[in-house]
């Protein structure tokens, strides 16, 4: 795979050029807008033809940032990450903050089983008597993304 420049003397990269080489990275994968973006100018494609075709892409639903971010949460959130590094990343991936919060709503619910299966994965499900053994438990889930109210949620359920 060559990502040497494509040469674009006196303009004579044609639109449909660009739509293929996108339509081309899109069959791979979903991208975001963001991410199409870079990856196009990356290739030496000219700016003001990509923001064109990205446009036209996006008006046939061909490039769906919706359709992007519900299946890379859905894909972190099976890897054991939680909402708040997910959130983290669609934004870095330039995802809107409106879609960010609506994908996010849907998984509400599969926060609590997200966490207990990572919590077992890494801890055996056991809870710590001792306020170290939590903290560093907490420190791990953190990272990971959840919340603290979600993993006090979760230390509160064992203790029961």
């Amino acid at each position: 795979m060559s990502w040497a420049p494509v040469s674009d003397k006196a303009g004579s990269i044609e639109p449909a050029v660009v739509r293929a080489k996108a339509l081309e990275l899109l069959a791979r994968r979903e991208h975001s807008r963001l991410e199409l973006r870079q990856k196009l100018l990356q290739r030496g494609y000219p700016s003001d033809r990509i923001d064109s075709v990205l446009d036209q892409l996006m008006a046939e639903r061909l490039l769906d940032e919706g359709r992007y971010a519900e299946l890379y949460a859905c894909n972190r959130a099976d890897k054991g990450y939680g909402p708040l590094r997910i959130a983290c990343e669609l934004r870095e991936r330039g995802v809107p903050e409106a879609l960010v919060g609506a994908t996010l709503a849907l998984l509400a619910d599969d926060w609590p089983a997200k966490l207990r299966v990572l919590h077992h994965k890494r801890f055996k499900s056991m809870i710590p008597a001792d306020a170290a053994g939590r903290m560093q438990q907490t420190r791990v889930l953190r990272q990971h993304g959840f919340s603290l109210d979600q993993i006090k949620a979760l230390f509160e359920q064992n203790d029961e």
